[in-house]
């Protein structure tokens, strides 16, 4: 099966420098590391919230474990709004 991620979360607007290099070193290593590629995206009219894309995943529950952990390692959470979290949403095609 096929998943498509889409994982958004606010930002602290004095962050974003960091939050941006955070996410492009992690997605980096995802791509480089398992194939999976991502995009950044931000709201058009809130430039504090934004969603990195997957598309495509075969992933398993080993896998899942694995790709989280890239997070935690660059200090991503320390970049984030006082107010957020990570939300994330698994599709599939039908």
């Amino acid at each position: 099966m096929l998943l498509n991620y889409y994982i958004y979360y606010r930002v602290a607007p004095a962050e974003a420098a960091r939050v941006r290099a955070v996410v492009d070193a992690v997605q980096s290593a995802l791509a480089q590391d398992t194939g999976i590629q991502g995009r950044l995206l931000r709201r058009d009219d809130d430039a504090t919230t934004w969603m990195e894309i997957y598309e495509g995943v075969a992933i398993g529950p080993d896998s899942r474990r694995r790709s989280t952990g890239y997070w935690p390692q660059h200090g991503f959470d320390g970049y984030m709004a006082a107010d957020s979290r990570r939300h994330t949403e698994r599709f599939v095609l039908f």
